[in-house]
């Protein structure tokens, strides 16, 4: 076998489970580059050596396809169930139903928590920007205005808020992206799952 069907064999089964046109697509682009690159003058294991690992070209790939085009796939009917299985999720149905129900509501509101603490976190971060920057206005005003001691405190105040805006960003940056990463993660996750299952099939 060669180093070019042995990596689109390899990657057609990490590929399994994913929708038939995306698979195709996928392996006839990366023959293609394959062929592109043997033209270009390297010999075909460098060829695929370039490309990189199954896995890594696999995890990316899983990354770049939308999960609600993954979960159509999987509910679109493509076989008939077989006539026990309907009758075990009728009668399965006043159990598995109120309980997934219950769990994704409350995964659908943890995850709407967390994204409400990041909101308060920009909020309280434009509100030390605001704050401080009135502050060192006021006792800039102060200042030209003659009232000197309190105006030195109003501008150490506003320094003060504007340091802590400062500090915030960056604790709200980090915070988003954490977030951002972890839904991605999450996202990934049932992906797999889904792959997986079908996979064991």
């Amino acid at each position: 076998m060669t180093a070019k069907q042995e990596f689109l064999d390899q990657l057609r089964a990490g590929l399994a489970g994913l929708p038939q046109a995306d698979i195709e697509e996928r392996l006839a682009f990366y023959s293609e580059m394959i062929d592109d690159r043997i033209e270009e003058g390297l010999t075909e294991a460098d060829a695929v050596s370039q490309i990189g690992p199954v896995n890594d070209v696999v995890s990316q790939i899983i990354d770049d396809i939308p999960l609600s085009r993954i979960v159509k796939e999987k509910i679109t009917p493509g076989k008939k169930m077989p006539v026990w299985g309907i009758i075990l999720i009728i009668l399965g149905s006043p159990i598995w139903l109120p309980i997934s129900l219950v769990i994704l509501s409350v995964l659908f509101v943890i995850y709407a928590v967390l994204w409400a603490v990041i909101a308060v976190l920009w909020a309280v971060d434009l509100a030390f920007i605001v704050s401080g920057s009135c502050g060192i206005i006021a006792g800039i005003i102060g200042i030209c205005s003659g009232i000197g001691i309190p105006g030195i405190a109003a501008i150490g105040s506003g320094l003060l808020l504007a340091g802590l805006s400062i500090f915030m960003f960056f604790v709200c940056l980090l915070a988003s992206r954490g977030l951002l990463a972890l839904t991605r993660v999450t996202a990934k996750g049932i992906k797999t799952l889904f792959l997986r299952k079908e996979s064991a099939q």
